[in-house]
């Protein structure tokens, strides 16, 4: 199994920066990629960034330009920049990791939130 924390949410206003990170632990070895997903009230959960053990880098539309994902080597770690921050990127950001196997982990989720 692969534990998650989270860590680095927190209020800034429209323009700022904050950097989240998910630090994993257990049998990391396993892990095949990491994400950060967000959620809204009332919608589903949808990925921001994710990031695979080959390096391959995916981000949504709505951050492109504006996010980054990186992560440690060797891998347990996974950061997610984010700047030029808007109200609409406020959401509980979620951590999540897929193991070889298609197992599926998630961290308890660290709130966003943009407002002047």
């Amino acid at each position: 199994q692969v534990q998650l924390v989270e860590s680095g949410g927190g209020s800034v206003q429209p323009g700022g920066s904050l950097t989240l990170s998910c630090a994993a632990s257990g049998r990391v070895f396993t892990m095949y990629s990491m994400a950060w997903y967000r959620q809204t009230p009332g919608k589903e959960r949808e990925l921001a960034a994710s990031i695979t053990r080959d390096g391959t880098i995916t981000y949504a539309d709505s951050v492109k330009g504006r996010f980054t994902i990186s992560r440690d080597n060797p891998w347990n770690t996974v950061w997610l920049q984010m700047s030029s921050l808007k109200a609409e990127d406020t959401a509980v950001y979620y951590c999540q990791v897929v193991v070889f196997g298609a197992s599926v982990y998630w961290g308890q989720g660290t709130q966003v939130t943009v407002s002047s």
